[in-house]
């Protein structure tokens, strides 16, 4: 049963059972995590000010909007909490720091990454929800059965590079995930930055520049193993981008993923980051841009838009989309016809 709660500074609907009988830090940071998988939160924003008086804020994007939670009066105390359990340097706010950890909320375990940048007179802290969602299928990612049976198809290629790309929080890696995990009998190797999900099946290699393993060394490493798919978390740079091309070349199923804007714009990051045309044209096979979009009833869907290999090739030669290609704003306007997504979601992605 859900009730007004002034949890949030403005109105909001949760269960009542997730407000808190005491201020501990422990039953705080639960508290905040209920609400955040309730709502299929991932990120948790933590903004600690120091100056003119200390005092800390937390936020959560809900359905599109910025929703900050009623302070507490230890709230302050959260923060320095956070950073004892991922294992961080206390003494150290000063510098960039993640860590991991794990808590159960309500019998589950819960892997959570904490990351914290600051400036002058404020901290950054990002408490992410790496696992919160049982493991999907691809027929769960998004209500266009078209967009379904291209999704399944990459499971069926034996070599070639997929890319998914698209802004934060519109689904990739659960994608990603989504894909690998419909893929049977296969060997799987991952390289992470961080490894996002643990996968008892999947070989997961993180890259650590401090222990000297690079995107180099790691595709090195585990090329010796002869896997069938490659999963590269996120080209980032021109190493992994480079990493991804050359795993590909070598015969090997690679999917990565990327931020962009649209599927052009994708192709176009790639060959900004230095990787040769000619070469993508042998190896890149496809590429998506996704969003998400509430169903109602606590459910969310991906819409996609994606390019086959012709469409790929056409793009690559001829700097442009195809005609045959189907823009996100096209597959948007499909899904409000249909009835199966809102009308202001349409407005929503064209501002």
């Amino acid at each position: 049963m859900f009730e007004k709660s002034n949890i949030f500074l403005w109105t909001c609907y949760i269960p009542s059972e997730y407000r808190s009988a005491r201020a501990t830090m422990e039953e705080r940071l639960i508290e905040c995590l209920k609400i955040a998988m309730e709502f299929h939160v991932t990120d948790i924003h933590f903004h600690l000010k120091t100056y003119p008086k200390e005092s800390l804020s937390i936020e959560m994007k809900i359905e599109q909007d910025v929703r900050q939670m009623v302070p507490k009066e230890d709230d302050i105390r959260l923060f320095r909490y956070l950073m004892y359990k991922a294992n961080l340097d206390l003494s150290d706010i000063h510098h960039p720091q993640t860590g991991r950890f794990e808590m159960e909320i309500d019998g589950q375990p819960v892997s959570l990454r904490f990351a914290l940048v600051s400036s002058y007179h404020n901290t950054s802290g990002v408490l992410r929800i790496l696992n919160q969602h049982s493991p999907l299928h691809i027929e769960d990612l998004t209500i266009d059965y078209d967009t379904s049976i291209w999704l399944r198809n990459i499971t069926k290629h034996t070599s070639g590079l997929f890319v998914f790309s698209g802004p934060t929080g519109s689904g990739k890696t659960t994608t990603l995930y989504t894909i690998l995990n419909e893929t049977k009998g296969k060997k799987i190797f991952t390289l992470e930055d961080p490894v996002e999900v643990y996968h008892e099946n999947y070989v997961q290699i993180q890259i650590n520049d401090h222990q000297h393993l690079s995107y180099d060394e790691g595709i090195k490493q585990l090329m010796r193993h002869d896997p069938d798919i490659i999963m590269i978390g996120e080209i980032r740079d021109s190493q992994a981008a480079l990493m991804a091309v050359r795993s590909a070349l070598t015969g090997h199923l690679v999917v990565t993923s990327l931020h962009s804007q649209n599927c052009m714009s994708a192709i176009d990051r790639l060959l900004d980051l230095g990787v040769n045309m000619y070469q993508l044209k042998d190896v890149l096979i496809g590429v998506s841009n996704q969003r998400l979009f509430n169903l109602g009833a606590g459910k969310r869907c991906g819409v996609y838009e994606y390019m086959n290999r012709k469409e790929v090739a056409y793009a690559l030669e001829h700097r442009q989309v195809s005609e045959t290609f189907i823009s996100l704003q096209r597959q948007l306007q499909c899904a409000v016809k249909k009835g199966y997504i809102a009308s202001d979601c349409l407005e929503e992605y064209t501002l």
